[in-house]
């Protein structure tokens, strides 16, 4: 026989509304209803779980003067956030009760604690009351007891790299700050932390004008590693109001070193306390983006903790014990080698900026690198471009696969028109009747809008889906891939022949695209070792050999000649147009691949890919 209560909300049973009905006088009239010790019972404990005492202590014969006190001590010392009942059996007698009943309190920071407790009833003048004790609370409370709570968080596990080694831990950090009473110019304070950390003068106004700010108190700036205040302390401890203090911090192997994708640790947001539910406390340390987050209850575990009843004598009882669990390590496909040339390649460019490395021959990820850091944006993985001439890869392999190689002979002039639409070539390039390499390394695009034209229903469609377009996978952090939505029209068909249209995708994705005319096969990419085997599929017989000669001739006489120094690379470049304006804007692309990496590089608005990225991916392939 149960009643289920939560937060006002109950379910009563069968056999409990059979108790409670009505019997009918012989005149057909419904006798008067007696309220039984059930819905006392009910009612009481609805209103603990609302925490209204003013209905509780209705409810209660000769309830105590602290009736009130007692159950908010309870719940302020077990920082209970939701309580919930479950009745039990019922035992009556002419002027007494016993109803049995199951709470589940729910302890901010531990979880779900579990008490079979009584509440019993007496009968006076038609009318059943609670006869209340502390035993109500839990079976073993006393007048005089008090309840406590101890709590233990396990220590957070690392995220690893593809070799199964700590990418992340534990170590020290200085945080540099200010004490407003003590800066005599906040000028000077301002122009040492914007010379020696390159503070931006604007951030330090605005911590200091934000309000609550004290006078007499700390004031965090930046946090920096121990060799860098080395560096740095000679010439910020002599400035008047700049101090130092020292903490611990989840640090990784470089500042900076994979930033969006590992994401940051820091203290819980009210926001994440939230979601991330009851075993969550204000001031724990948890994943606020990145890897971090994504799997914040994995690398952290359950903490451990117990309740307890302390007597008036001093002796200590446990009444409930929570186990916890470790922090279990999540294994990602970052190599650090090929994650720091990454980022090396990256060094001194202004403009927004994604690289990725891949494996060619599974898709794990091996690099991801977004700038600026600053930018919350990963690029890399859930930015979506126009990917521009990159595209000619895929482009290139549906025509293989259709019989042409790579010697055939095509058209190569300044413009052509396509279904009402012209099409020119950049900077008004145009190679007269050539061949296929040489309109692929070149990147000609009237010859490939045209070679389109005269692609079967279907064919280009066809080959986006073998390099991945419009399938889905699960990376291991939000990406949403690349997508070729069928063209409307023929002027539409050959935009999308180019990396035009409506073609969009992510660095990771184009990366994809490249190991794949590396390896003969498409990839779905993947982040963390256990989400291998995803979503693959094979380029079209013959393609693979002649695809890669095309793409070595980028780099060795084409688009690509700024990396004609990097032995055994092959790649394609791209220049992407977006957005309005005469003339349009364009992104700088470079997709290609080296020894069983393959990679892209993307500058957002970065102009022409073979002067602009080729020369990043040259860095990138050089150091690797």
């Amino acid at each position: 026989m149960r009643g289920v209560f939560w937060r006002g909300w109950r379910v009563v049973s069968v056999a409990a509304a059979l108790m409670l009905a009505s019997c009918v006088s012989v005149r057909g009239r419904p006798a008067p209803v007696e309220t039984g010790p059930l819905d006392v019972a009910q009612d009481y404990l609805r209103a603990w779980g609302e925490g209204d005492f003013a209905s509780m202590r209705r409810a209660v014969v000769e309830p105590p003067a602290d009736l009130e006190a007692q159950h908010q001590r309870f719940r302020d010392e077990l920082r209970i956030i939701a309580s919930r009942f479950e009745l039990g059996r019922v035992e009556r007698e002419e002027d007494s009760a016993l109803v049995t009943f199951r709470a589940l309190h729910v302890l901010r920071g531990l979880g779900e604690w579990e008490v079979d407790s009584t509440l019993r009833f007496v009968r006076r003048e038609g009318r059943w009351w609670v006869r209340w004790s502390p035993a109500v609370l839990h079976p073993e409370a006393r007048e005089g007891d008090r309840f406590s709570r101890t709590r233990t968080r396990p220590a957070r596990a690392s995220l690893l790299d593809g070799r199964g080694h700590p990418l992340t831990r534990e170590g020290e950090v200085i945080t540099i700050g200010v004490e407003p009473r003590r800066i005599q110019s906040r000028a000077a304070v301002a122009s040492a932390l914007q010379a020696r950390l390159g503070v931006d003068p604007s951030r330090l106004d605005k911590t200091l004008n934000a309000p609550g700010v004290s006078p007499e108190h700390f004031v965090p700036i930046i946090d920096v590693r121990p060799a860098l205040y080395q560096q740095v302390r000679p010439a910020l401890a002599p400035v008047p109001g700049i101090f130092f203090r020292r903490k611990s911090a989840w640090l990784t192997p470089e500042e900076g070193f994979a930033a969006h994708t590992l994401g940051r640790v820091g203290e819980v947001t009210a926001e994440l306390l939230e979601q991330l539910g009851p075993t969550y406390q204000r001031g724990d340390t948890v994943g606020l983006s990145g890897l971090e987050l994504a799997h914040e209850q994995r690398l952290a575990g359950l903490p451990s903790g117990e309740v307890r009843l302390t007597r008036p004598s001093g002796e200590v009882r446990v009444l409930g014990r929570f186990a916890g669990a470790p922090g279990t390590p999540v294994r990602t496909t970052l190599l650090p080698e090929v994650q720091l040339a990454a980022e090396a390649a990256l060094d001194g460019v202004t403009q927004p900026a994604a690289l990725v490395a891949v494996d060619s021959r599974t898709g794990a990820i091996l690099a991801l690198v977004s700038r600026p850091l600053e930018q919350p944006l990963n690029r890399a993985l859930t930015g979506r471009y126009p990917p521009g001439s990159t595209f000619k890869v895929v482009t290139s392999e549906a025509l293989l696969a259709r019989g042409m190689g790579v010697d055939a002979a095509v058209s190569c002039p300044a413009t052509v028109s396509v279904g009402g639409k012209a099409f020119r070539n950049f900077e008004g390039e145009a190679f007269g009747n050539t061949r296929l390499r040489q309109v692929f390394a070149h990147s000609c695009n009237t010859a490939f809008v045209t070679l389109a034209t005269g692609l079967g229903t279907g064919a280009l469609e066809d080959a986006a889906h073998r390099f991945g377009f419009d399938v889905a996978y699960n990376v291991g952090l939000p990406s949403p891939g690349a997508s070729f939505p069928v063209p409307r029209d023929d002027a539409e068909r050959a935009a999308a022949a180019i990396g035009q249209g409506r073609v969009l995708a992510t660095p990771l994705h184009m990366a994809s695209v490249a190991a794949a005319a590396e390896s003969g096969r498409w990839h779905s990419p993947y982040l963390l070792t256990e989400l291998s085997g995803g979503p693959s599929a094979s380029l079209a017989p013959g393609t693979r050999a002649p695809l890669q000669a095309l793409m070595r001739a980028v780099v060795s006489e084409g688009s690509g000649r700024a990396a004609v120094g990097v032995m055994g690379l092959a790649g394609k470049t791209g220049t992407a147009e977006f957005g309005t304006g005469a003339p349009l804007p364009t992104h700088a692309w470079f997709i290609g691949f080296r020894q069983g990496i393959a990679f892209a590089v993307l500058v957002e608005g970065g102009g022409v890919g073979g002067r602009v990225a080729v020369p990043i991916a040259a860095r990138f392939a050089a150091a690797l």
